[in-house]
């Protein structure tokens, strides 16, 4: 695995280079994909990017963007002058419609999320993104799968006992549950949040990566 740093530069020259050139905005929607833990969420949402030729953006790649505030203010300036206004339109509305008071922290993760969002051609992984973006611009999934069959899963990635799993899952599914509602006043797993929700315990991945490949196509 790349450095976060390494990686955050990288995507950051990437952004800049198509910003020089004035590229067309993308017909496709950004996926935003939020998974419960163990249910190989960030595995669909890899088969997908590979499909697609997609941006994978995970939960440390955000937080590195968004905590340091030289990194933050670097990312945004990769859009030119009417992004930076669409992306403050996005994110007052988000803040509005949902009646947020987002901290420092929050409000520079919600324009880092922005700022992808308009690049576009992107996949974001957790972090709320899709009660960030503009109906128009997201495509909004969830992954879930039986808590067994997650515990199993977890205990076989990582070699530990399937108590210890359990444990694993539940304190990773409280922490996410617990970040959505602080930040977003919402429930995560209420699939009204989401424009299609995929059970990868009937759905392989690449079941799951095809599916979400045709709704979007």
């Amino acid at each position: 695995m790349k450095a976060i740093h390494q990686l955050i530069e990288e995507q950051v020259r990437r952004w800049e280079i198509l910003r020089k050139g004035k590229s067309e905005a993308r017909p496709l929607p950004v996926i935003t994909l939020s998974r419960e833990p163990g249910s190989g969420g960030k595995f669909v949402a890899r088969a997908v990017a590979e499909r697609l030729g997609l941006d994978v953006f995970h939960q440390k790649l955000i937080n590195a963007m968004a905590e340091n505030a030289d990194t933050s203010t670097r990312v945004i300036r990769t859009l030119d002058e009417r992004g930076v206004s669409m992306l403050e339109d996005w994110v007052s509305a988000a803040i509005s419609d949902r009646h947020l008071w987002p901290d420092e922290y929050a409000g520079m993760m919600m324009k880092v999320i922005g700022t992808i969002g308009r690049h576009g051609r992107a996949i974001i992984v957790g972090r709320g993104a899709n009660f960030v973006l503009p109906p128009e611009n997201r495509f909004r999934v969830r992954i879930i799968a039986p808590f067994e069959k997650r515990v199993a899963c977890v205990a076989e990635a990582y070699g530990i006992s399937k108590q210890e799993a359990r444990k694993r899952v539940l304190h990773t599914e409280s922490d996410r549950k617990a970040f959505i509602r602080k930040y977003f006043y919402s429930d995560i797993s209420d699939p009204a949040n989401y424009d299609m929700v995929l059970n990868t315990g009937t759905l392989s991945v690449d079941s799951a990566a095809a599916a979400i490949c045709s709704a979007i196509g």
